[in-house]
């Protein structure tokens, strides 16, 4: 509560402060300067205050103002018109991470409800009662108000549990020593170290188990008792006493109070649900229920695409990098009939110099603390500069913090999953970690293989010596026929030393009701990669050449399709539909998936691509369709239905097979002034048709192929490809859609990347923001959501600035965005794409 009130102090000191900021601002300032100064002060300032920006790296501040008079009424608007709309996002957002609040204000209110309830109900029983109920009631006062502690501390040791919040007798109890890991070696000191924790581990779980046993059974007795003493409640009537209307009136009472003792008991135990979520919702799934340290649950926030900076691991893959580069120029000038000689030589020795220094120099406490200093130096500025009122401000000497041994830290997590018997992925959709259990993983597994009957399984016997020697005699029969020239031949044939089987995992679709699991076959050395790939990508660009009217690579690429035909048929009945094909990869049939390849040849009257027959496309084809092979959990299968996911061949096949089926849909739609594109296996659908008409003719399409199933959704408001889209009374409105799966996670910007792929992330998402915004409002909002978001990914204010003004340049627009020039510079932005 002090931190929330902290918080709401800050706002209203921020509003007073932002206020005589302005007053002492110079006229001459121009606007946008002012706003864009103003917004990078309050962010900061905000973040620092509320604990939210403790990383933030350097911001950029004007180094002085001069004060003279006020300017004109309407200046004064469109200069604190930027600040209203930051402080309302911040607002909002604190408000969000504050919902604890409104939760025990709601809860105090319902408490006191009960409470006078109670007295009323316990004034009436008072009058009524016989002198046995009165007496029993006497007697089971006490007891309740003993149940009422002993629930109240078993309920509480049940959260702990699930938080791994142990009592401090408990959780302050760790059994760890020094290990001199300059004796020891790595592996012994970290088994020594895990033998530790495990020890720590399962002193707390007996413990808290032993804890938990005895309240639990303490609880228990006392709810016996007096669930007892309840049921032999008097209820006859005895001495001229009415003892059923007293009976009655104490069960109600009774019901009442123990009410309210549930209710004493949420309010009791509240702040265990809030520091064990905290105001920050993890990024992490963990469904398996497995116990995280704070430094574990610390770095899988830190997502799958986070790079911790090691140099000793970097210097370790130095001399199978530089052998892997050499090899690949190498190559190049073989390619090119040219010997490499000395100068690739001379240029990897050089390299290897260079790389070596680079990893041989240590990082020091002395660097440490002069970089947090430097980093620390921003808020102190910028609160030296808004508070412009008080001469001086003393700054917090700040202790550099001890580096992470993240090396540690993931060899301690790796032993902690695989002791508990758990999975580690990352989700489908929002790209974040997701912890499950073996025997879900296995579970989802078989209902899924025995669902789509896609899969054979074929025991302990490795197929894979005998697909290398079959794939190798048809690439063989196939040269001796000249289907297949020699230096193909060379190119597609295997090495049994260079392949392995493929391997099936999945990946959890944790937002979707059961978690799922969508199949993927990872297949990068398996025999008929090679051929895969090759035939892709000979076959995909045809393909997008042929369905390039009927389909969209991106939500942007609608966007311009949907504004172009809303100018002409737009109305106020339209309707959009979304359909999505139910597991295509897997239900497309692998006969006529691969004859779908040869209507498309045909249909583009080709008699052969890049020197190969259309016979012999097809029979490759095939070959790679009929002989997916792979392993799971010990044994092995073949796919006898469908596509292997991982194969590029599967993606060409499975939309060819449904840019066929969908011909009569799409002559069908367009004939009656529709619009309609597809993007692999989801569908969008406009249409000046009746709601029933069209969900009619949904009810037909379904009936065109028994291997595709469609499901659709129909409305005046859809969401398609992160673009959410909506009829408002015949005008079109657009803007960004985030799915409910959506983590506010990018790549973190403390992540050892290469600077430009950081730097291109808020680029490329301001960009969306305004190809699918249509509106100022919804661009205005989209930006800020989107800079909350880096900034909790660690990304300094002063890149995020940048990269927005380089959106704006790129493009040649030179003022910054208005409600006024917005839809002209928006049309300028998506007209040049």
């Amino acid at each position: 509560m002090a931190s929330i009130a902290q918080a709401s102090a800050t706002i209203s000191d921020l509003q007073i402060e932002l206020s005589t900021y302005w007053m002492q601002n110079s006229s001459e300032i121009t606007t946008q300067k002012q706003a864009h100064t103003t917004a990078e002060l309050a962010t900061n300032l905000i973040l620092e205050r509320t604990g939210l920006g403790s990383t933030l790296a350097k911001n950029t501040v004007p180094a002085s103002t001069t004060t003279t008079t006020a300017g004109s009424t309407t200046t004064k608007s469109a200069h604190r018109d930027p600040v209203d709309r930051l402080e309302k996002h911040i607002l909002d957002y604190i408000h969000h991470c504050t919902q604890h609040v409104k939760k025990v204000a709601e809860t105090r209110v319902q408490l006191a409800k009960a409470q006078m309830a109670e007295f009323k109900a316990l004034e009436d029983f008072e009058q009524i009662a016989t002198p046995s109920q009165w007496n029993i009631h006497v007697l089971l006062k006490p007891k309740m108000k003993a149940w009422s502690t002993k629930n109240k501390n078993y309920r509480t040791v049940l959260k702990r549990i699930e938080y791994d919040l142990p009592p401090k007798f408990i959780s302050n109890i760790e059994f760890k020593f020094k290990i001199d890991e300059s004796i020891l070696s790595p592996d012994e000191s970290q088994a020594l170290y895990n033998q530790m924790s495990k020890m720590t581990k399962d002193f707390r779980m007996q413990a808290m188990g032993l804890y938990m046993q005895s309240l639990g059974r303490e609880h228990e007795l006392l709810t016996n008792e007096i669930k007892r003493i309840i049921d032999g409640f008097p209820n006859e009537n005895d001495d001229g006493f009415d003892a059923e209307a007293g009976c009655a009136a104490f069960k109600q009472y009774h019901e009442l109070r123990d009410k309210r003792f549930n209710l004493e008991t949420d309010q009791s135990i509240y702040f265990l649900d809030i520091t064990g979520r905290g105001f920050l919702a993890p990024a992490i799934i963990n469904q398996a229920n497995i116990k995280l340290t704070e430094q574990e649950h610390q770095l899988l926030k830190l997502g799958p695409r986070f790079i911790f900076d090691d140099p000793k691991t970097a210097s370790r893959r130095r001399t199978t990098e530089l052998a892997t580069l050499k090899r690949k120029l190498e190559a190049r000038f073989f390619e090119k009939k040219v010997s490499p000689g000395r100068p690739v030589e001379q240029f990897i020795a050089e390299l290897d110099v260079l790389l070596q220094n680079l990893h041989n120099i240590p990082t020091t406490k002395k660097q440490i603390k002069s970089n947090k200093i430097q980093t620390n130096k921003s808020f102190d500025t910028l609160s030296s500069i808004i508070q412009s009122s008080q001469s001086s401000q003393s700054q917090t000497n700040i202790r550099p913090r001890k580096k992470k041994n993240y090396g540690r830290i993931v060899k301690r997590l790796k032993y902690k999953i695989h002791l508990a018997n758990t999975v580690l992925r990352k989700t489908d959709k929002s790209k974040v970690f997701h912890l499950g259990t073996v025997d879900h993983y296995q579970k989802k597994s078989e209902e899924y293989m025995e669902k789509t009957k896609a899969y054979q399984c074929l025991g302990v016997a490795d197929p894979l010596p005998d697909l290398i020697q079959r794939t190798n005699k048809y690439l063989l029969d196939l040269r001796l026929a000249k289907w297949i020239t020699q230096k193909q031949y060379e190119q597609l044939s295997i090495k049994p030393n260079e392949v392995e089987l493929a391997h099936l995992y999945y990946l959890p679709k944790a937002h979707k009701p059961g978690t799922p699991l969508r199949p993927i076959i990872s297949g990068l050395k398996h025999p008929t990669i090679k051929i895969s790939k090759f035939l892709d990508d000979l076959l995909r660009p045809l393909f997008d050449q042929m369905a390039l009217n009927s389909t969209v690579t991106s939500g942007f690429d609608l966007v311009k399709q949907l504004r172009q035909w809303s100018r002409n048929h737009l109305k106020q009945e339209t309707l959009f539909c979304t359909i999505d094909v139910t597991d295509l990869y897997t239900m497309v049939p692998q006969i006529e998936g691969v004859l779908s390849l040869k209507k498309m040849l045909d249909q583009l009257k080709l008699k052969q691509v890049g020197g190969l027959k259309v016979e012999t496309i097809i029979r490759l084809s095939r070959l790679v369709m009929t002989n997916n092979y792979f392993s799971y959990n010990g044994q092995f299968y073949h796919q006898v239905r469908g596509g292997a996911m991982g194969s590029p061949l599967t993606l060409t096949i499975s939309n060819c097979y449904m840019y066929f089926f969908e011909r009569q849909i799409v002559n069908e739609i367009r004939n009656s002034n529709g619009l309609y594109f597809q993007y692999i296996d989801d569908i969008f659908i406009t249409i000046n048709w009746p709601v029933r008409h069209l969900l009619k003719q949904i009810e037909r399409w379904n009936k065109f192929d028994e291997n595709i199933n469609l499901s659709a959704n129909i409305g005046s408001a859809v969401n398609f490809l992160y673009l959410n889209m909506e009829n408002k009374d015949g005008q079109l409105f657009t803007t960004v859609y985030q799915k409910p799966s959506y983590e506010s996670y990018y790549l973190p910007f403390n992540s050892i990347h290469p600077l430009h792929m950081k730097k291109n992330i808020p680029f490329a998402m301001l960009l969306r923001a305004i190809r699918y915004c249509s509106t100022f409002e919804t661009y205005l909002n989209e930006r800020e959501k989107l800079r909350m978001a880096l900034l909790l990914n660690k990304y300094p204010n002063k890149i995020i600035d940048e990269q927005f003004n380089n959106v704006l340049s790129k493009f040649g627009i030179n003022e910054p965005l208005t409600s006024i020039n917005y839809n002209r510079s928006r049309q300028k932005i998506i007209s040049q794409l």
